[in-house]
């Protein structure tokens, strides 16, 4: 169960962080992936501030932060690579 957990929960932040970060989600993989990674960002992220979750809603916004990182950053390295 653990596992399905991990994938919704990467899902719905990848949704959300698309939501914020440019007004519109990526289709469902993108946001899986998105999601992700970003929650593997995140729980690094909060792991250097000494925060720590354990209940699903932490998880959540420990994805989605992290999620918004990364995509704050794929946005950095796109314009940089345009100019």
């Amino acid at each position: 169960m653990g596992f399905i957990l991990f994938i919704v929960i990467g899902a719905v932040a990848g949704f959300l962080a698309g939501k914020l970060m440019r007004g519109g989600g990526f289709g469902l993989i993108i946001n899986l992936i998105v999601g992700i990674v970003g929650g593997v960002l995140g729980g690094w992220i909060f792991g250097l501030l000494g925060i720590h979750t354990s209940s699903i809603i932490g998880s959540l916004i420990t994805s989605v932060v992290g999620a918004v990182v990364l995509l704050w950053l794929a946005g950095l390295i796109a314009r940089a690579t345009r100019s």
